[in-house]
């Protein structure tokens, strides 16, 4: 299927309610290189809609599956991917707020709207379509909506990946993970909103609610780091201290004023940022995944009032590097999913804000390399050898 000059698709009526074959980039198996493979899309089921991707991009998360770092999500065959922009091929039953031609975003971390999490102000989770690392169905009916021929010639399934799977030419999405965005927005842009943007910068807006003069300490300046630091400048921190152990990573142009090479520092980390801006951190943000280094953002914050957002995906078993007593000189400690963004009610009006000026988010300084699909195994070779931020896929 062919999609005309701004994104929308040419024939999707000649498709809608059939089987769809498309290239995917398959994962058999942890630690394998995925495998460009024909899979059959099924037709969308109630309450999803089928999409053509036309741009995807690979994060950290992504790799980590990839690699099977934790045993217990492991499951395969799957494709996996979650930052993604395409165009509504077709939708199935019930689906009253998308339509085909509309150009959307895939979350993993959905919104349904109507049930008692949506309607908290308290929280961003969803009582059915929140984000969940062991889900590999879809809600509906407990199925999969891919499948493909394997070696001995027996059509299997193929796995979906949180709640998105966006390493195909075409996936399917329960509704409430599709958010619909203007359609002028450069798709090739609003894919980085699936995830590390929209993550990095809501944690510092929304979790921690970063205050003009603030100080700010991020470790690991990653993509979801360089988000946050880009949050922080948005909103009018005095300082912004990156750590990591790659001084490459080091720039003002996402709003880092300060860096520290955790490698070379020669004392603990928390100590030379205690230094530095007499006593702590307002707020620290860990953004590794590394049990050591959360302890290190926690002790960087200024006690009575520091605050500390977990970011990382952290391995398990592994458990909190803190004594509860810790917490009684004031310092907090929190989590935060996707920003603590409502996707599907919060994120069109920031792409209505960046598209009118009102905002200016910085895409282009995420995204460093830009490929076709077909090379997206080099894509995890840029990003494991930490020589790549975003690289940005089109189909």
């Amino acid at each position: 299927m062919a999609s005309n000059g701004n994104g929308s698709l040419a024939n999707g009526a000649s498709t809608r309610g059939k089987p769809i074959k498309c290239k995917a980039a398959v994962a058999w198996g942890p630690g394998e290189p995925l495998a460009m493979e024909e899979v059959e899309v099924a037709p969308p089921g109630r309450l999803e809609v089928r999409v053509k991707l036309l741009f995807t991009s690979i994060c950290h998360t992504d790799l980590s599956f990839l690699k099977g770092e934790n045993e217990l999500q492991r499951k395969f065959p799957r494709i996996l991917g979650h930052e993604a922009a395409g165009v509504v091929e077709s939708v199935g039953e019930g689906v009253e707020d998308l339509a085909a031609g509309d150009h959307v975003v895939p979350i993993f971390n959905g919104e349904c709207g109507a049930c008692a999490y949506c309607e908290s102000g308290k929280t961003n989770l969803c009582g059915t379509y929140r984000v969940d690392p062991f889900k590999s169905t879809m809600a509906s009916d407990g199925g999969t909506r891919f499948s493909v021929v394997d070696g001995s010639g027996e059509r299997r399934p193929v796995y979906h990946f949180l709640n998105t799977s966006t390493f195909a030419e075409y996936t399917v999405l329960d509704t409430a993970c599709a958010v619909k965005v203007h359609p002028k927005a450069p798709l090739d842009k609003m894919c980085l909103l699936s995830c590390g943007i929209s993550t990095g910068v809501g944690a510092a807006w929304n979790t921690a609610n970063i205050s003009t003069g603030s100080t700010v300490a991020v470790f690991g300046l990653g993509a979801v780091g360089l988000a946050v630091a880009e949050g922080a400048r948005l909103r009018g921190a005095a300082r912004i201290i990156g750590v990591d152990i790659n001084s490459e990573k080091f720039t003002k142009e996402m709003g880092v004023t300060d860096f520290i090479d955790s490698k070379a520092c020669g004392k603990p980390v928390h100590e030379a940022i205690r230094e530095m801006t007499d006593g702590g951190v307002d707020y620290s943000f860990e953004c590794t995944g590394i049990n050591d280094v959360l302890r290190e953002a926690f002790l960087s914050t200024h006690d009575g009032w520091g605050l500390t957002v977990v970011l990382g995906i952290h391995a398990t078993p592994k458990m909190m590097p803190l004594h509860p007593m810790e917490l009684f000189d004031g310092r907090r400690i929190t989590g935060c999913v996707f920003g603590d963004f409502k996707g599907k009610s919060q994120l069109p009006d920031i792409v209505d804000k960046c598209m009118n000026g009102e905002l200016n988010l910085n895409f282009d300084g995420f995204i460093t390399h830009k490929m076709p699909f077909s090379d997206i195994n080099k894509a995890f070779q840029l990003l494991e050898e930490g020589k790549s931020l975003r690289c940005v896929l089109h189909f």
